[in-house]
């Protein structure tokens, strides 16, 4: 007896929409079980975003995944040496110390320069202090001497050491706020020099106000090249930093080889204080929770891949994990051979500066907490065009635009980077 093709056919496609059906019917199933999470619809929205400016400021990166923003563009220096007048040299010196770490640094570097080239004084390349008793390193242990050096000619002289005859515990030491002026030096840092001849700085800090001021001299062009013209890492530390950053891009494939760094240290946020509102209403700092919750209900997705600054993972951090599966500590991304050096050391001087560049060089930086590491950090983003800086809040609804969150001193431009890059 021969088989009818027809009835074959109509067979097979009954048999085929039997089972598409049963495929739609679980697959609906599991999609009522999935909770979204806040601001899982606006991955769709930032799936196809156009490019978008906000004051001439903000723009989202085109066709990427979650609301990523480009660079911004590139400023120049605003200094030049050439338009220094010069100085009469004394035969006096001025020596200082780095501490507190690189965010400290930066402005110590700039106050010690600043003063010594009023005061016609060689500057002595400063060593580096930790926070406990005892700790202590050479400039060169971190950062690239040579640079420092070379950076500095024809603004201020600069010796590697105090010459032997002159004994560091007979130095009379000032001190200088941050952001040190003219008229303070002549007040209070010249007639100390005049009668000592050599002098020992020490920057305390009354503010890590970083906002530029409406008055431009002289010692803020100074001040412009010694922050912004003099640092960069030693060769050995900015290898570490340039492997890791590759490491995270390697994690990052699905967002282009973009990530986050967010500032977020455990033992600060259990300060007490930590949590008080300011004027403003806005938090001092957010926990990781907060901070989980902001980035999801901005559009980021779980895939997107997360730097935390946090040195080694603390049980707290697990609810940002939950949300955002790829968030790292340096514990996850440090070269094996180098853990030992960099992260098991008693040396967190190092664990600080990682940080700093770390931050300083991810696509998007998160300050979870306030203060100077966020004001110098957005220093430097600023200085080298990368002014993708988002300050937390508390969103009330389900999702918001990232670009209400751009840190005010992006979009105000009232950042003293500003000041200093055309």
């Amino acid at each position: 007896m021969g088989v009818d093709l027809r009835q074959v056919v109509a067979g097979v496609l009954t048999l085929t929409m039997f089972v598409m059906l049963g495929n739609m019917i679980k697959r609906e199933h599991f999609d009522s079980l999935h909770e979204k999470l806040p601001g899982e619809d606006q991955d769709a929205q930032f799936e196809s975003s156009r490019l978008i400016e906000q004051d001439g400021l903000v723009r989202l990166a085109k066709r990427s995944k979650g609301p990523w923003i480009r660079d911004g563009e590139l400023l120049k220096p605003c200094w030049t040496k050439t338009a220094l007048d010069e100085v009469e040299q004394s035969k006096g010196f001025v020596t200082f110390s780095l501490t507190n770490g690189p965010e400290y640094h930066v402005s110590q570097i700039a106050d010690a320069v600043v003063v010594a080239r009023y005061l016609g004084a060689t500057l002595v390349v400063p060593d580096i202090r930790g926070s406990n008793p005892g700790d202590k390193w050479n400039f060169e242990d971190i950062y690239d001497a040579e640079k420092f050096v070379k950076s500095l000619d024809g603004v201020v002289k600069v010796a590697k050491e105090l010459p032997s005859d002159i004994s560091i515990r007979n130095l009379a030491v000032v001190k200088v706020p941050n952001r040190v002026t003219e008229d303070h030096i002549v007040e209070n840092v010249e007639p100390v020099f005049k009668e000592k001849n050599h002098i020992r700085l020490a920057t305390y800090f009354p503010t890590v106000n970083m906002r530029k001021t409406a008055q431009k001299s002289t010692i803020d062009t100074v001040a412009c090249m010694a922050m912004f013209g003099t640092l960069e890492l030693q060769s050995e530390v900015s290898e570490v930093v340039d492997s890791m950053i590759e490491r995270l891009r390697t994690l990052s494939r699905k967002s282009d080889g973009k990530f986050i760094a967010v500032d977020l240290r455990v033992e600060i946020l259990e300060n007490k204080n930590c949590h008080g509102s300011g004027a403003s209403g806005r938090k001092s700092c957010y926990n990781a929770q907060e901070i989980a919750l902001f980035l999801r209900k901005v559009g980021f997705d779980k895939d997107t891949t997360i730097y935390v600054t946090q040195s080694r993972w603390d049980d707290t951090l697990d609810v940002l994990k939950d949300i955002f599966p790829k968030t790292h500590t340096k514990e996850s991304i440090l070269p094996a051979d180098k853990k030992s050096k960099f992260l098991e050391s008693e040396n967190s001087e190092l664990e600080k500066v990682i940080d700093f560049y770390m931050c300083s060089q991810s696509d998007i930086f998160v300050p979870a907490i306030s203060g100077l590491f966020y004001a110098n950090v957005a220093g430097k983003r600023i200085a080298s065009g990368k002014d993708q800086i988002i300050v937390p809040a508390d969103i009330s609804g389900t999702s918001a635009l990232i670009t209400n969150y751009i840190s005010p001193y992006v979009s105000k431009k009232n950042h003293l980077a500003y000041s200093c890059f055309c």
